[in-house]
């Protein structure tokens, strides 16, 4: 097995970042927990930090997705659970949901290796 160049998995990188920032912001913002916002924070970043490690370990397209579902979850969550009210949670949720979502994005556009795994891409058996 190769190993994939760490400047080529740079989004892979910032985006595990991402999902560990989102864990611990409870305990930085003081949430309430237990709170949905809190358990939003958990559950939302240790998937999107586990995903990530998992794509920096092999190039798994399915992760790079559900990541960019994740993290388009995360932007919109302060709306759905109803706490957009609270500002430093609601930017701080914001900014790393849409940041996570478009570094997602760019590496399903622009990563060669993820585009042998598009269905019907024909990959070598």
């Amino acid at each position: 097995m190769a190993i994939t160049s760490p400047v080529k998995r740079w989004q892979d990188q910032l985006i595990l970042l991402l999902g560990l920032c989102l864990f611990i912001t409870p305990w930085i913002f003081n949430y309430p927990i237990p709170s949905p916002e809190a358990w939003n924070a958990f559950i939302s970043g240790a998937v999107i930090a586990v995903l990530a490690a998992f794509d920096l370990y092999k190039t798994f397209i399915w992760a790079v997705v559900l990541n960019l579902f994740v993290g388009i979850w995360v932007a919109i969550s302060p709306w759905v659970l109803k706490v957009a009210d609270q500002r430093p949670l609601m930017w701080g949720t914001l900014i790393v949901g849409v940041a996570v979502a478009v570094l997602a994005a760019w590496e399903l556009r622009t990563d060669p290796d993820l585009h042998k795994h598009w269905p019907g891409a024909g990959h070598a058996t």
